[in-house]
């Protein structure tokens, strides 16, 4: 029989875990009345597909487990007549009810195809073929600000958890020295968006403890950050950068220190200012006057004091080059924008891991609170929501639609979204 193509498995799925089926003269293909009171926890396991559910069938409330078919001939294709775990379900939903319900016990069938309406499966089908920016371009603004709000806020904590994921596990693998990976955590964050790894690989290559050695030696921390970037490596004409290649090489054999391979860094597409020799040399500006940084950052009073900190000059040779012996007449440092980024991503995420670990509310709040006092994100993405007029009046917003985007409407994760769900049962 036929069923119809729009309707997948996982919608079908959704459809009874929503009820965005008509309700009213639900019957079993026996006959009898069927009342769904709930219509059980979904299981993303193995076993039947929802259980804990409550169904009144007849006169009769039964509570148990129940399986979701295209097909009624599907519980056979799929060998359930094999397999005890669905020996004891309480109904089998189909959107076709093919054949008899012979072989599955005394579980009674309730046939859905009369009772679910075609709109919804067209509206599904629509945000599933239509991909302009985000699948839902055309309905998002008309979805409810509190539906969106409550929204960005789930989506704001799965994308900290992401984050956090990574910095629990530096934390981890250096006992919980929360300096060092306030070291490691803003290195990364110098490289962004396209020089993360080799920036990390810098930091990693450098000892925390080696560098609060040289902490007030902007020379030095210039020397060890530019040498194991492998930018000294070649030859140099440059008197700055004969004076960097000396003082490294007596470092390295002091150290012993292996430089990484210079060709790891990508130059092409980006602003001079942002330049990995541009974002090295402010770097060991921030090391030089902020050594302990992350006791700073648990002291700053706000989020101007915060920002403070990361407004940091490099040395006077930056205010003249972008690259090692080509001269400008001025150089641009790192911008506000990028600062405000550096917090964002960074920063606020690891004061926030901070509160909880020691299970202080006091700076998961603080976290939260400079996060909504951050002005929104500035990117094609963020830019492409405000023109659906999905707007974003904080940087708390601004990540929560990237983690949006990111990860479900890019994924076309449109049934495990809030706004998609609403979309589909009708805005």
């Amino acid at each position: 029989m036929f069923v119809n193509p729009l309707l997948s498995e996982e919608l079908f799925q959704h459809i009874w875990a929503f009820r965005l089926f008509k309700q009213d003269h639900l019957t079993t293909t026996g006959g009898e009345s069927v009342q769904v009171l709930f219509p059980g926890s979904h299981n993303h396991n193995g076993g039947p597909d929802f259980s804990a559910a409550k169904i009144r069938i007849g006169a009769t409330l039964w509570v148990g487990q129940v399986e979701l078919h295209l097909r009624t001939s599907d519980w056979f294709r799929h060998g359930h007549q094999h397999n005890p775990q669905y020996g004891r379900i309480i109904l089998h939903v189909v959107f076709v009810h093919d054949m008899p319900a012979v072989g599955m016990g005394e579980a009674p069938c309730l046939e859905l195809q009369q009772h679910i309406p075609k709109l919804l499966l067209q509206r599904y089908e629509e945000l599933r073929r239509l991909s302009p920016f985000v699948p839902c371009a055309p309905h998002a603004a008309r979805v409810p600000p509190l539906i969106w709000l409550s929204w960005k806020e789930r989506l704001l904590a799965e994308r900290w958890e992401r984050k956090i994921g990574s910095l629990r596990a530096w934390l981890q693998h250096n006992r919980y020295n929360w300096e060092e990976v306030c070291y490691w955590a803003v290195a990364q964050s110098y490289g962004t968006p396209v020089n993360t790894l080799p920036f990390l690989q810098v930091a990693q290559s450098l000892p925390y403890k080696m560098l609060m050695r040289y902490r007030h030696l902007l020379l030095q921390l210039e020397a060890l950050l530019f040498g194991q970037a492998g930018m000294l490596e070649a030859p140099q004409t440059d008197g700055y950068a004969l004076q960097l290649q000396d003082v490294y090489g007596h470092l390295q054999h002091k150290f012993r220190l292996s430089p990484m391979a210079a060709h790891q860094w990508n130059w092409l597409r980006m602003r001079p200012a942002a330049f990995p020799t541009m974002r090295l040399a402010t770097f060991a500006a921030l090391l030089q006057q902020s050594p302990h940084l992350f006791s700073r950052i648990l002291e700053a009073p706000d989020v101007t004091a915060l920002e403070q900190l990361f407004f940091v000059q490099p040395s006077a040779y930056w205010h003249t080059h972008y690259r090692f012996g080509h001269s400008v007449a001025r150089t641009q440092r790192p911008g506000k924008q990028a600062v405000q980024g550096i917090l964002i991503n960074t920063v606020l995420p690891l004061l926030f891991l901070y509160g909880q670990d020691k299970n202080g509310k006091y700076y998961q709040e603080k976290a939260l609170h400079f996060l909504q006092q951050l002005p929104p994100e500035k990117n094609h993405i963020t830019n492409s929501w405000s023109r659906l007029g999905v707007t974003q009046e904080s940087a708390m917003e601004s990540q929560a639609l990237l983690q949006l985007k990111q990860h479900y409407c890019d994924e076309k994760k449109c049934l495990h979204c809030a706004i998609g769900a609403k979309i589909i049962a009708g805005v």
